[in-house]
């Protein structure tokens, strides 16, 4: 029997969207801290690319892919919305908005695990 690699990838996920979650908290607490700049860790798409998966097929023909050259472009970081007086760049709507992010991809996590691993019950049974 092959790996199952997906509870590693979500595990992978989860450990990301707590790094975020601890980059947003701390954004949040310095809200008011003069000169302080907001943080946020590297997108979890840089850490799927260095992830070395490949397709697995019992037959050659069985999982084809056309080969594809097309590539999203890298999403460049923005300013803040705002800077204080105090030089701060901590913006608390959008660190909300990024929390939100961050609970309905921990949402999706759980559910997709929780779906695989029962789907995964069932075919063992």
């Amino acid at each position: 029997m092959e790996p199952v690699h997906l509870f590693s990838l979500a595990s992978d996920q989860a450990k990301w969207l707590s790094l975020r979650q601890t980059a947003v908290s701390q954004n949040v607490a310095n809200a008011n801290t003069p000169g302080y700049a907001a943080v946020d860790v590297t997108p979890f798409q840089e850490v799927l690319d260095r992830t070395n998966l490949t397709l697995a097929s019992t037959q050659p023909g069985h999982i084809a892919l056309p080969e594809m050259d097309a590539r999203a472009d890298k999403v460049k970081k923005g300013k803040s919305w705002s800077v204080t007086h105090s030089k701060n760049s901590v913006s608390l709507e959008q660190e909300m908005i990024k929390g939100a992010q961050i609970n309905g991809a921990f949402s999706l996590n759980r559910n997709l695990v929780s779906t695989f691993g029962r789907m995964l019950t069932a075919a063992v049974r």
